[in-house]
């Protein structure tokens, strides 16, 4: 009976939340699986086990408490090659935000280990890296990457793309509201009733929620809606190479006054985003009289290529105005096959247990 060897990069709130999951799915009945933790790492330290492997559980405390080695990332290649035993198959799974770890995919993938990962940078970033990580990923030995909770965190967004691409049928056009955070900001500023609390009160209520970084800015800019548009375009073969610059060749409507782009303090940010309410109510109260409401979207327009992350205004009826709750994702397909009605895929979109499943769905592929 084969196992399948896991190595796991970043152990903070996604990354506990796997190991969480890992320890559950290791001490269910699964008399044809097995998986071991063979790597645990975060910053600083990485724990080891070669034979019996890591226990789960205890993993991200014993890394807190200071304990295991300190290893450079760039020599886990090597490191882990000594523990594959008779051909064990062996996953990398990395659940940082890192631009480095991202650059080292296409080694690990062309020494033949397998990643997991819900690290945009690797898929959003320049044409280049990813190029490489498809290039590596089809070598006769490579590894395979697997990136579900890039994009939806633990919906089956990436999955159904993939499905419709492969199976034949066109793609004419994807929209949807792709960030958990402007989600429940939106929803909560712009009902169909038009009314509603400040603009600014519900960002720095969105942010004592943990809905938002630590600076909202980050949100507000718009960049992580382009990173997932990025991920999703590429995977239309007729836009692969339509953004050499990843994330940085979509076209971005943010939403950072201009005054505060600058502003680095989270804190002073969120203290002088009143001095802006009124700007975002006039948006509110047009949209209103148009019968509207306000969302921030991303458009994928194959046949214009376009690619877009916007403030849109929708109709009070829309399924982006009435199915949304909380941080809720939606995302609606436009294809040949699915039209004039779209596939439709919505839920919750964010948050480390959602983030941590789709990371799940994609190790128990490999078994």
């Amino acid at each position: 009976m084969s196992t399948l060897n896991v190595a796991v990069i970043g152990v903070g709130l996604v990354g506990k939340e796997f190991l969480n999951q890992l320890a559950f799915v290791g001490a269910s009945d699964l008399s044809s699986r097995r998986i071991r933790l063979i790597y645990a790492s975060n910053s600083k330290r990485a724990l080891r086990e070669d034979s019996k492997g890591l226990d789960p559980a205890s993993c991200s405390q014993r890394l807190a408490d200071g304990e295991g080695e300190e290893v450079a990332l760039a020599e886990l290649p090597r490191l882990l090659e000594s523990t594959i035993v008779d051909r064990h198959r062996t996953v990398i799974v990395d659940n940082t935000s890192s631009d480095y770890v991202a650059s080292l995919y296409p080694a690990f993938l062309q020494k033949g280990f397998d990643v997991i990962t819900p690290n945009k940078k690797a898929f959003s970033s320049s044409l280049k890296l990813y190029n490489d990580i498809i290039f590596a990923s089809r070598f006769k030995e490579g590894g395979k990457y697997l990136n579900e909770s890039t994009v939806g965190a633990g919906l089956p967004i990436i999955a159904t793309l993939r499905d419709l691409v492969a199976s034949g049928d066109e793609v004419i056009k994807i929209e949807g509201v792709l960030s958990g955070t402007l989600s429940y900001i939106f929803n909560e500023y712009s009902t169909p009733l038009g009314e509603g609390p400040s603009f600014s009160s519900i960002v720095a209520q969105a942010r004592e929620k943990g809905y938002t970084e630590p600076h909202p800015g980050d949100d507000l800019n718009g960049a992580d809606v382009a990173r997932k548009l990025t991920i999703l375009s590429r995977m239309i073969p007729s836009l692969r190479s339509h953004l050499p610059e990843g994330y940085k060749s979509v076209s971005i409507t943010s939403l950072v006054p201009d005054a505060l782009a600058s502003v680095t303090s989270g804190d002073e940010f969120v203290a002088r985003l009143p001095e802006y309410d009124a700007e975002f109510e006039k948006l509110r109260e047009e949209a209103k009289k148009e019968g509207k409401v306000l969302r921030y979207v991303g458009v994928i327009d194959v046949q214009a290529k376009v690619v877009k992350a916007a403030l849109e205004k929708y109709p009070a009826n829309h399924a982006f105005a009435t199915s949304l709750q909380g941080s809720d994702n939606i995302i609606a397909f436009h294809t040949k096959r699915y039209s004039p009605r779209p596939m439709i895929v919505q839920g919750a979109g964010a948050g480390a247990a959602v983030t941590a499943m789709g990371i799940m769905s994609d190790l128990l592929k490999l078994l």
